[in-house]
């Protein structure tokens, strides 16, 4: 098992936190910039693991987000080698900061970055943060003053998206997510990496999960198959966003966390000249092939 090459760490997440989780043979990790379809993932590797189309615990339980400052490190470690079932963690780390182990399949995801920038806004909206920096306190103590504080949103959501536009956060922000899809492009090839994008789920959901299924190794049975796509959809998962709803504590509305779903949001924000600084942004940023792959086409 490959030590990390690179450190990452922000207000909310450490890296550092994998220290001491042993990696098993046949384990999962859901390793995707925020907002791009994690929970989402999330809840299809569970439905495959379980091969139901309601599963078994709450997902906070089932499937824990390592990275975070949301448990004690201790109880982290001893909740993951109490798991029997096949393991599904967490991550909003990119590859190069995650240990790597070829037993192992890293599952990452990709979406429009423009629909990203909108839906961190809901996100961040819909987010009790003196209920997170309680549970982050309990977590870690008073000790990490290091990181800093969560600075004060803009007054609009077009002023608030070009924050997130050109932010060097290296996990929040567009530049933390260009660097998380680069590393999961680099090594698309390898038997154990999957990249897939939210766009092509939401399509073609039945395809990408049989996709999945295929490089999980997981046979399907095809009774139940139907319903393991049913209970995969945005309506179904939104209705069931009292156990599906990560770190559930801290929403002021587990459903809203499931806020809408869907794509080109940012239509109604952008004009022509916006559209044009973005895309200066990702040439910054990005090569043109992965630049086009995000988008979907020209952009």
């Amino acid at each position: 098992m490959a030590a990390p090459a690179t450190h990452y760490q922000s207000l909310l997440m450490d890296n550092a936190r994998w220290d001491g989780v042993e990696l098993r043979d046949g384990d999962i990790i859901v390793t995707t910039p925020a907002k791009c379809g994690t929970t989402w993932t999330q809840i299809i590797c569970g439905l495959l693991v379980f091969g139901r189309p309601e599963l078994p615990k709450p997902l906070d339980e089932l499937s824990l987000w390592v990275d975070a400052f949301f448990r004690r490190h201790d109880d982290l470690v001893a909740a993951l080698e109490a798991q029997e079932h096949r393991r599904f963690m967490k991550s909003h780390t990119p590859l190069d900061g995650l240990p790597w182990d070829e037993r192992v399949t890293y599952v990452g995801i990709g979406r429009d970055p423009r629909d990203v920038g909108i839906s961190m806004d809901n996100h961040m909206a819909n987010m009790d943060m003196e209920v997170v920096m309680r549970i982050r306190e309990e977590a870690i103590g008073t000790e990490r003053a290091d990181l800093g504080s969560e600075p004060p949103p803009a007054p609009t959501l077009h002023e608030r998206f070009w924050n997130w536009v050109d932010s060097d956060d290296v996990i929040i922000g567009l530049k933390g997510m260009i660097t998380h899809i680069e590393r999961l492009w680099e090594r698309r090839g390898e038997a154990n990496v999957v990249l897939m994008h939210y766009d092509e789920l939401k399509s073609d959901l039945d395809g990408q999960m049989r996709r999945l299924a295929d490089v999980l190794g997981i046979a399907i049975d095809e009774d139940v198959w139907p319903q393991l796509v049913r209970a995969a959809t945005f309506d179904e998962v939104r209705g069931r966003a009292e156990t599906l709803a990560p770190e559930s504590t801290i929403w002021k509305d587990r459903a809203d966390f499931f806020h809408k779903g869907s794509s080109g949001q940012w239509r109604d924000l952008l004009d022509h000249d916006d559209l044009e600084r973005y895309r200066a942004r990702i040439a910054e940023l990005t090569t043109p092939e992965i630049a086009l792959w995000l988008h979907g086409g020209p952009f």
